[in-house]
């Protein structure tokens, strides 16, 4: 394994793989670099002796500037940089791109759900919306009712825990004796049978939206909650609606028009205002959508080929590791799935901050460059006025780990979408509809991001993290993969693969990605669930862009 790494041939700054102290000399292509003081794993150190002013370079562009001087084999460290990236404008150069080889995918399929609107599903899902949080308890009741009573209800071992407490506390044991009780996290209750063999779940979208904002926030909702309906992993919909919000039954549908004029999938609406008493209500809603659920348990999967599959790409909790071992495996995933016909959306905006000019010129024309520069511009303006910027992207654990400014970030998280042109940037929230790779505008926070990325028509996303974050969807198959080893073993329950082999030298970028892919096509296939899916982990929150009224 080596201890160090020089991303591109251009940077000046280099990557520790291992932690180097003070004085010890490390070889890079016939340098020999002297360590002026201890520099982290995962951190970065000076190549050359760079003075005050110059521009940070790593993956080959600008990702910060030195507020001082520095010797080669100095770390460094956030106080010593400011926020810098290179200007972006309109595309500059032709891109020519040189597709991997897919020969050993090209006649493979999954057995997905076939939808008629030619889509294919990767799972079958009933989805419960409310247009406004107005619904949420009823959504709750609802909730409540069939996961447990359907067999979808996870063994609920904190409910055996605290039942033991319960217990132990009335037949007199005091604080002491309590705390001297243990748990056997591996004795679970059996679970409830399920009900329907070919219903993966009946997933609800909880929120805190619908009404009490600008028209501008609900009509986006409206947007967002009709992506989900289109998305090709929900069979049919159950409407919760009070009547008089600002997001109305109305407008989703008109957004679910724009999606798909043809949408016939069955949709029960059902309004609170116009009942006499709320158990009436809810007492329709549970029969006609345990009607629903039977009819779409009829549905099996069938072979499909693998451009029916429209993949998101995300990088979360993210570490000094990301940008050189899962993100870059995942970006090889993405490129031979846009080999073999399929969509790929890369997100997060904030993180494609100072890789804006690469983008520009791998767009397939002028225009769509213009398009994804004017989204930038647009969420820069935004933040701005907010009273922020992407500067403040890195969260505390990111600088921590090595990355010390959003470029540097942005340049390592880029790298997910992988080599291939980009064919379309997408508005939040947009779905994706062309073969290829896909900009989708969303904000940095993990949620929101992954949020867009399943209304964007996402049935599996590929969720990247070096420090570990428990994230999930409802509709949309999350799939964490872990840019060291370390994180792979201690949080095992999260993560489903692992690209640190990547940083010992045990494989290589390529090879990891083509194991993804091979993951892929078993997940879509329903051969197995992912971590975060069989943990439960049905993350939800609307990206809400301007001021509550």
């Amino acid at each position: 394994m080596n201890n160090i790494l020089q991303v591109h041939s251009s940077d000046n700054i280099i990557v520790a793989l291992t932690e180097l102290k003070k004085g010890e000399r490390v070889a890079l292509k016939g340098q020999e670099i002297e360590i002026q003081s201890a520099v982290p794993q995962k951190h970065k150190f000076a190549k050359i002796d760079l003075k005050k002013g110059e521009k940070l370079i790593m993956y080959g562009v600008e990702v910060g500037e030195l507020l001082q001087d520095v010797k080669a084999g100095t770390w460094i460290r956030k106080s010593m940089v400011q926020h810098s990236t290179g200007s972006f404008g309109e595309k500059t150069k032709d891109y020519h791109w040189t597709a991997p080889d897919i020969n050993k995918w090209k006649d493979l399929s999954f057995e997905g759900y076939h939808r008629k609107d030619g889509q294919v599903g990767v799972r079958n899902y009933w989805l419960v919306i409310p247009m406004v949080f107005c619904e949420n308890r009823n959504l709750m009741v609802m909730k409540d009712a069939f996961i447990r009573g359907l067999g979808y209800a996870q063994p609920d071992v904190y409910l055996q825990q605290v039942n033991s407490l319960t217990r132990a506390y009335q037949s007199g044991a005091d604080t002491q004796a309590l705390e001297d009780i243990t748990f056997d996290i591996k004795k679970k209750d059996a679970p409830t049978e399920r009900v329907f063999d070919h219903v993966d779940g009946i997933k609800f979208l909880l929120h805190e939206g619908g009404c009490g904002c600008t028209r501008e926030d609900s009509n986006r909702l409206c947007a967002l909650l009709a992506g989900y309906c289109v998305n090709a992993n929900v069979a049919g919909i159950s409407i919760l609606s009070l009547g008089c919000q600002n997001a109305q039954v109305s407008i989703l549908k008109k957004e679910l028009k724009k999606r798909n004029p043809d949408f016939d999938k069955p949709l029960l609406i059902f309004e609170q205002q116009k009942w006499a008493k709320e158990y009436k209500m809810l007492s329709q809603a549970i029969k006609e959508t345990f009607i629903g659920l039977a009819e779409i348990n009829k549905l099996k999967r069938a072979p499909a080929p693998l451009n029916k599959l429209t993949i998101g790409v995300k990088c979360g909790g993210s570490d000094g590791f990301s940008g050189i071992s899962a993100n870059p495996a995942v970006g090889h995933c993405a490129d031979l799935i846009v080999a073999l016909g399929g969509k790929i959306v890369l997100a997060e905006y904030p993180e494609l901050c100072g890789v804006e000019q690469e983008l520009i010129d791998r767009s397939i024309t002028k225009e769509v460059g213009a398009k994804f520069a004017k989204l930038m511009k647009n969420y820069t303006a935004v933040a701005k006025a907010g009273g922020g910027d992407f500067s403040m992207n890195p969260s505390p654990g990111n600088i921590k780990d090595g990355l010390i400014t959003d470029a540097i970030k942005s340049a390592g998280a880029a790298r997910k979408g992988g080599t291939s042109p980009v064919v379309d940037a997408l508005p939040y929230p947009e779905s994706a509809v062309k073969p290829g790779l896909h900009l989708l505008c969303t904000p940095g926070n993990d949620v929101e991001a992954t949020t867009g990325m399943a209304a964007a028509g996402c049935t599996i996303q590929l969720f990247t993290t070096g420090l570990g974050t428990p994230t999930g969807n409802p509709v949309s198959a999350m799939v964490k993969i872990s840019t060291n080893t370390v994180l792979s073993k201690r949080m095992s329950d999260i993560i489903d693969l692992n690209a640190g082999t990547i940083i010992t030298g045990e494989k290589t970028v390529e090879e990891v990605g083509e194991k993804i892919l091979d993951y892929v096509i078993g997940l879509a296939s329903g051969k197995y669930d992912t971590k975060a899916m069989k943990l439960g982990q049905d993350d939800f929150i609307p990206w809400k862009q301007a001021t509550s009224l």
